[in-house]
């Protein structure tokens, strides 16, 4: 657990400290220098102090009564016997230096080197030296002690000390005032930070970090917040959007169930309490559960797709050819509505030729045929050939001589394509995608209105296009952006005979758009609706994966 020293150093501000620590740098310095530079020139004085001492015992060293020698005034000389008494003096105006701590081992063993005394009151230094002398009368060992007070010394001290004080507050106070200011300059883009996280924080997403130099610390850090706001509130929208389906879905199969749901409960009622005693009756209530079963079967069984889709799980891919895949829809079609004419029709991206050209390849009887898939110029061109020789070696239903009448329009003349129409994605769900759009077509246009199908391929693009096209009421441009949106529909009513479930399309939507590819619906020439699904096509040089190890 921190102490509470640290505690409060961690609550103290970036500003505060980087100021203080700062400061405390300068002053350090400073300390550091003023006083590595007051001990070299007092080392330097006490040298010149000690030079001249030194010169002036050497002086007086010869002279015969050294007491009685008139010296410079401004120095004290002293004659002390070999126990450090005290045996002359010179007069001296200022408080002579306390001879008395000189002492006979300091006599014997003097060296000549200086060292400092205090007067009696230890107000003024001496700087002294001894050197032995000899008494010329008795020949005893004497000490001759020279000395120089220190007081000018000591001034040039006091006074560089306090010029030094000086000009250090003043240089440590102009630093704190520089390191603060540049600092709160420095740190103003972040208190713009805290000022627009605290309006984030209280629900503002749309705030955004100020701009700045990007080449700065300050600036990377502005421009890496905002990237991750524009993330986080596209999440958020995202996660609210979703949110919102998820209620909107729910809600919707809820009630979609329940209609059922109810039916069933109240047919059952009615023969648990007896209702139903004519075996006619039972028969319509047990025909009326059975066909509300069947409708919560096939909702249910849209349900699960929807969700198999927002699991976003890889589509195991294949090539896949979308000319067998139109022909098989095209007669399924058929066969379940009979009073219906549907069409495969081809078209290519090179540009078209005159119709002069045209009118010279087809002959009369193929200008017959072709017509009865509505088309004209390049589209005729695509029932130049019959079906067998345009399939040629790919997979096709068998179609019983009973039922060739009624399926020429897609067993009739049809061209071959110079660019195969291939694309690489789930054979199953791509004739989902296909069954979906025309039992919506079939669901929204008049009995016995024709549909075709067309194939094509742009080169430019590299993508394969299947267009489901009817001649209905068509749809209005308003609505074209939500009729793939789960359980929306154009008809409100709740009846899977007119308006469906309205999953339908979603499930289109949610197919393609695992396949890479797009589906989007135009306005057909004459009237009615086109329903366009974009695929990419097989990639040149497309090589298929090597199958798994079996376990």
């Amino acid at each position: 657990m921190p102490d509470p020293l640290t505690r409060r150093w961690n609550s103290v501000s970036l500003r505060t400290k980087i100021t203080t620590v700062t400061v405390l740098l300068v002053t350090l310095g400073l300390l550091v220098a003023g006083v590595g530079t007051m001990t070299v020139l007092r080392n330097y004085l006490l040298d010149e102090v000690d030079a001249k001492i030194a010169a002036t015992a050497v002086s007086l060293e010869g002279q015969r009564d050294t007491c009685e020698t008139s010296g410079p005034n401004d120095y004290f000389i002293a004659v002390v016997d070999s126990e450090g008494a005290l045996v002359c003096t010179n007069e001296h105006q200022d408080p002579p230096p306390v001879v008395s701590e000189v002492t006979a081992d300091d006599i014997r063993n003097s060296t000549g080197e200086a060292f400092t005394l205090w007067d009696s009151t230890r107000t003024t230094q001496w700087r002294v030296v001894v050197v032995p002398a000899m008494d010329v009368d008795s020949g005893a060992p004497l000490g001759l002690i020279v000395g120089l007070n220190l007081n000018d010394t000591n001034q040039i001290i006091s006074r560089y000390a306090g010029i030094f004080l000086g000009f250090g507050l003043s240089v440590v106070l102009l630093g704190y005032a520089l390191t603060r200011l540049l600092v709160t300059s420095t740190f103003a883009p972040l208190r713009q930070v805290e000022a627009t996280a605290a309006a984030i924080a209280e629900g503002n997403f749309s705030e955004r970090m100020p701009g700045a130099t990007p080449n700065t610390e300050v600036g990377r850090l502005n421009g890496s917040l905002n990237t991750m706001l524009v993330r986080i509130d596209k999440a958020l929208g995202d996660r609210a959007k979703t949110i919102e389906q998820m209620r909107r879905f729910v809600g919707d199969a809820s009630h979609e169930l329940r209609t059922p749901l109810v039916s069933v409960r109240g047919y059952a009622e009615l023969y648990r309490m007896g209702a139903l005693t004519k075996p006619e009756d039972v028969a319509q209530a047990m025909q009326r559960i059975e066909k509300e079963a069947i409708r919560m079967g096939g909702l249910v069984e849209d349900l699960l797709e929807l969700a198999r889709i927002d699991e976003a799980k890889p589509v195991t891919r294949t090539p896949v050819d979308l000319v067998p895949i139109a022909y098989d829809a095209a007669l399924d079609t058929m066969a379940s509505s009979p009073d219906r004419t549907v069409s495969v029709v081809f078209t290519e991206p090179e540009p078209l030729p005159d119709s002069t050209d045209l009118d010279d390849e087809i002959d009369d009887d193929e200008l017959v045929q072709a017509g009865r898939s509505g088309g004209s110029g390049a589209r005729r061109m695509a029932f130049a050939s019959s079906q067998l020789n345009r399939l040629r070696s790919r997979r096709m239903r068998p179609v019983s001589d009973d039922v060739a009448e009624q399926t020429a329009p897609v067993r009739g003349h049809v061209t071959s394509m110079d660019t195969p129409a291939i694309v690489l994605g789930e054979e199953n769900k791509i004739r989902q995608v296909v069954t979906n759009l025309l039992g919506n077509a079939i669901r929204f246009t008049p009995a016995g209105s024709p549909i075709e199908i067309g194939v094509s391929v742009d080169l430019a693009e590299r993508v394969a296009l299947l267009d489901i096209v009817d001649h209905g009421e068509g749809i209005p441009q308003q609505i074209r952006d939500k009729i793939f949106q789960r359980f929306w529909r154009a008809d409100t009513s709740r009846t899977r005979e007119t308006g469906g479930s309205g999953l339908g399309l979603a499930i289109v939507s949610g197919i393609v758009a695992a396949h890479d590819g797009s589906v989007d619906v135009l306005e057909t020439p004459g009237g009615g609706a086109t329903f366009r699904v974009v695929l990419p096509l097989l990639p040149d040089g497309w090589v298929a994966p090597p199958s798994p190890a079996p376990r």
